[in-house]
Order: structure tokens, then C-alpha cells, then sequence
């Protein structure tokens, strides 16, 4: 009994001790998610996923590790037997709250007429008039219509224009500059070089790193040089924390 004990304790100890490859799959609603960057806050790695949104790191029990994807929430999770011994693993990411805000208007909303007033009654007309333009007409039948004295041509640019002033009652939204531009122009080289410490091989992650964080939007929005400088400091001490040993 003693000796198997000792055994689990030892292949125990090993699993800790030594590093393993964990290798999964990022989604996001089921579509793969491709240039993830998976960060190990422990060991300081860094991977990414390809096209297919596969990766792989290696890692070993208690490590953390970090995912961050522009749009997307950061993740962490804690490696475990159960991620270690998936061999299917998946990891969801979630969208950020603003990416949900943005609309696509794809097509223009139905127009519903309320018959009892003088305006809808003519609408009505108008559509029934501009429908019966594209109706055959049987020779000898009386099919009802009039067939005399209708510009239909001028009916039916009448309709396109009431679709195309609903269209343009749509609030067009200001462009929002993006907020890795509005740093790298907010900020010269120095900056990053001497009061944030970074390599030049940092930046490029740190600002990914700052740009999935939600109040970057609120920052490009305002596009306030001060505020942005802020940020970015406060972000770079985030930053370090992952890329300071322990």
C-alpha cells in the first residue's frame, strides 16, 4: 500500500515539475479564431493560433495562461489535469460589450400605412397603381384597371424616393480612429522607450494588449492626448506584471 502510494505521489510530482504541450482550439460561437496570442504568465512564452484557430504551448500544472485577441475579452485559465488530458480542448472567447452594440442596417424596413388616415389612403394607392403596371393584361376582359392617362414611371419614382428618405434618416455614426493609431501619432518612440520601458519588440503586443481592454473605445473616442498617455501607463504597469517573473 505504502509503495503506491509513493508511486502516485512521484508521477504526480513529475506531471508538476515538467512542462507538457498543451495544444487546443479558440472559437468564438463556434468559428475559429485566428492571430490569438497565448501568453504564459508564468514562464513568459508566447504562442499564437493559426488559421484554423489551433495552438499549442507548452505549460506545466498552476501556470496561467493568458489569451488576447483584438474584439475579444482577455482569458485566463489555470492549467489543470482536465486541460492536460483534453485532448479536444476548447476555449471560448467573448466578444466585447461594444462589438455587440455595432448595428449593419442590410436592408430597409417594411413600411407600414395605417388606412384610415388621407396620406396612407394615397400611399395605398399608389402601390396598387404601380402594381397593376406589371400586371398582364388579358385582350376582351375588363381586369378592373386603368389603363389611360397613369404615369407610372412617375409613381414609381415617387416610392423610390420615400424609401431612399427613410434611408437617409438613418444617424450616420463619426468614424472612431482606431486606438493603436491614436497612440502610435499621440506618442512618439521615446515615450515607449524611455518612460514605459518597453523593447522595441514589445510594443506591438502591448498596444494588442491595450486595445482589447473595453475603455479603449472610451479613449479613441475622446481623443484626448493627455488621457491617452494615462492610459497607456497605467496599462504598461498591467503589462509588466505578466512579463516580470515572480
Amino acid at each position: 500500500m505504502k509503495i503506491k502510494l509513493l508511486s502516485t505521489l512521484v508521477l504526480l510530482s513529475f506531471q508538476i515539475s515538467f512542462s507538457q504541450t498543451i495544444k487546443g482550439k479558440i472559437v468564438f460561437n463556434n468559428y475559429a479564431i485566428s492571430k490569438v496570442d497565448i501568453i504564459n504568465a508564468s514562464t513568459k512564452d508566447i504562442s499564437i493560433s493559426d488559421a484554423n484557430g489551433y495552438f499549442s504551448i507548452d505549460a506545466k500544472m498552476n501556470d496561467t495562461l493568458v489569451f488576447i485577441a483584438k474584439n475579444y475579452d482577455i482569458k485566463k485559465i489555470i492549467v489543470n489535469p482536465l486541460i492536460t488530458n483534453d485532448k479536444n480542448l476548447i476555449i471560448e472567447l467573448t466578444l466585447k460589450a461594444e462589438e455587440l452594440k455595432e448595428v449593419v442596417i442590410t436592408k430597409i424596413p417594411s413600411i407600414k400605412l395605417n388606412s384610415g388616415s388621407k396620406y396612407a389612403v394615397d400611399k395605398l394607392d399608389e402601390y396598387g397603381l404601380e402594381k397593376s403596371a406589371y400586371t398582364p393584361k388579358v385582350i376582351g376582359v375588363n381586369m378592373g384597371t386603368i389603363e389611360n392617362g397613369i404615369d407610372f414611371i412617375r409613381i414609381g419614382g415617387m416610392i423610390a424616393g420615400l424609401f431612399k428618405k427613410e434611408k437617409e434618416t438613418v444617424k450616420k455614426e463619426k468614424p472612431i480612429i482606431p486606438f493603436k493609431d491614436l497612440a502610435r501619432t499621440s506618442c512618439d518612440q521615446n515615450y515607449f522607450f524611455e518612460t514605459l520601458k518597453l523593447k522595441p519588440d514589445e510594443i506591438e503586443l502591448f498596444l494588442e494588449f491595450c486595445d482589447v481592454d473595453s475603455n479603449s473605445k472610451n479613449i479613441a473616442t475622446s481623443n484626448n492626448i493627455l488621457v491617452t498617455m494615462d492610459f497607456l501607463f497605467k496599462k504598461n504597469l498591467e503589462f509588466k506584471k505578466l512579463h516580470t517573473p515572480e
